[in-house]
């Protein structure tokens, strides 16, 4: 079966405001919050509100991301997660399928 290269992808989307607060609450709630620090091993992190739809690989995207989110992906002070699936289900979230968040890294000197 040949692979087909996708050389545009439209990855725009707009949530309704009710969902999106559902989102938010649940992206920044302190037991998630707490579990994202456990696992980068930081102090703190902060929800950017920052979110995309991942895109297929392409000579214009080969981080399987939007291009301005490009420089999130390559800096350490930002972590790019998959936002659950439980989250878009309880946010009644279902266009798109997927969602990534951006969380900016806060190390206490």
């Amino acid at each position: 079966m040949p692979l087909k290269i996708v050389e545009s992808f439209d990855a725009s989307f707009t949530l309704e405001l009710q969902a999106k607060e559902i989102l938010f609450q649940l992206l920044t709630g302190k037991a998630f919050l707490t579990q994202l620090c456990q696992q980068l091993k930081c102090d703190k992190v902060e929800f950017t509100e920052l979110l995309f739809q991942p895109v297929p690989y392409s000579s214009a995207t080969p981080k399987g991301m939007p291009a301005e989110f490009e420089k999130y992906y390559e800096s350490e002070e930002y972590v790019i997660i998959n936002v659950p699936p439980n989250f878009m289900f309880n946010a009644k979230i279902f266009k798109p399928s997927r969602l990534c968040a951006i969380y900016r890294k806060v190390i206490s000197c």
